[in-house]
């Protein structure tokens, strides 16, 4: 199995257990799906004493997203203005990062051209987008964006493609 991290806070944010998309050759999509969590009912096998009062458990189950609850992403938010200087100083450390680690000048160009693209999809349609960072917290960080599929029940993930890096486990 491979873990994808980011390469800037070296967070965990996805893994190839979920079927990976490439779009645009920048970014990966992963359906998510909402999961119950908690709520464990364990019967030890004896009844409630009838002259003690029946203690009822708090049902602790909760519906949650299974990336964003596996990977401990952290809810955040941003308005346009502000996603866009983050992005900005998040795609220098992109490319920065693409020229440390000896991609070619074509190579970093055509990163560049790609994700000047997929950053207009996303602002277009910025009031649909959720964002969540990386179990640091790190502000540098990649900012993992959740919508939702066309049905409007079939969230998913979006992360950059070159922002990652691969870990085998």
């Amino acid at each position: 199995m491979l873990i994808y991290k980011d390469i800037i806070s070296g967070d965990e944010l996805l893994s190839d257990s979920y079927d990976l998309k490439e779009v645009d050759g920048v970014a990966y999509e992963a359906d998510c799906a909402m999961i119950t969590e908690g709520a464990v009912e364990v019967n030890i096998g004896a009844n409630a004493s009838a002259e003690e009062a029946d203690e009822a458990l708090e049902d602790t189950a909760v519906k949650v997203n299974n990336i964003v609850h596996s990977f401990r992403l952290q809810s955040t938010s941003f308005d346009k203005k502000a996603y866009l200087t983050y992005l900005k100083g998040y795609m220098k450390a992109v490319k920065k990062a693409l020229q440390d680690a000896g991609k070619s000048e074509d190579e970093v160009k055509d990163f560049e051209t790609k994700a000047q693209g997929f950053a207009k999809k996303i602002i277009g349609n910025f009031k649909d987008w959720e964002f969540y960072t990386g179990e640091s917290m790190n502000p540098d960080g990649m900012v993992v964006l959740l919508n939702y599929r066309e049905d409007g029940t079939t969230p998913y993930v979006v992360v950059w493609k070159h922002g990652l890096t691969e870990m085998k486990v």
